[in-house]
């Protein structure tokens, strides 16, 4: 059975990377964690040149997670996606790369809220402008078109994002098991006596 992928997608400043980190910390048994922008992000310029933009880059930046993640490096049940990224981009990789079960779940918040996030406790006021407001409205509006699960950080504490990711986790890892048992009934019954 391959392995299932659980990608947490959001706009920057919505609280998802630094959810997935506290769930990583938590060490969760055949969970595994990846962040998307570990292979390096390039400029815009870069994007443009090599890649024709960014939707381009990111398309085939989620290809090539989604196929590491199918080959099973760390021998996971579930792997974790940290990126920014849109679910039409995670289905059609999941496909291509023969993982049928990836999920999307959206984090999300405020808009003054993420705002405060960058410019305040991350520093990074470019990133809190209408672009980054366009990329979280589309992404809120893909999350209610393909009724996507959204975990509103507004009032959220840390720890309370990471324990709703986990929740997703474990749903994901069932339904995992659920297809296991019906792809192969025998080894079910067995592993439920």
């Amino acid at each position: 059975m391959s392995p299932a992928v659980l990608v947490v997608t959001g706009a920057s400043g919505s609280g998802k990377t630094t959810a997935v980190r506290a769930l990583d910390g938590r060490a969760v048994q055949g969970v595994r964690c990846y962040y998307f922008d570990a292979v390096g992000v390039p400029s815009r310029e870069e994007m443009d040149r090599d890649f024709g933009g960014g939707e381009q880059w990111q398309a085939l930046t989620t290809q090539r997670w989604l196929e590491r993640f199918a080959s099973d490096p760390d021998g996971a049940e579930v792997y974790v996606l940290d990126g920014q990224t849109r679910p039409s981009f995670v289905r059609r990789a999941a496909e291509r790369a023969g993982i049928s079960l990836a999920r999307v779940v959206l984090v999300d918040c405020a808009p003054r809220v993420r705002h405060t996030r960058l410019t305040e406790l991350r520093g990074q006021a470019e990133l809190a402008d209408s672009r980054m407001d366009c990329w979280a409205v589309y992404l809120r509006g893909q999350a209610d078109a393909l009724d996507l699960p959204v975990i509103d950080t507004t009032s959220l504490g840390i720890e309370a994002v990471a324990d709703a990711l986990a929740v997703h986790i474990e749903s994901v890892r069932a339904e995992r098991q659920t297809a296991a048992e019906q792809a192969n009934p025998v080894a079910g019954a067995e592993r439920r006596r």
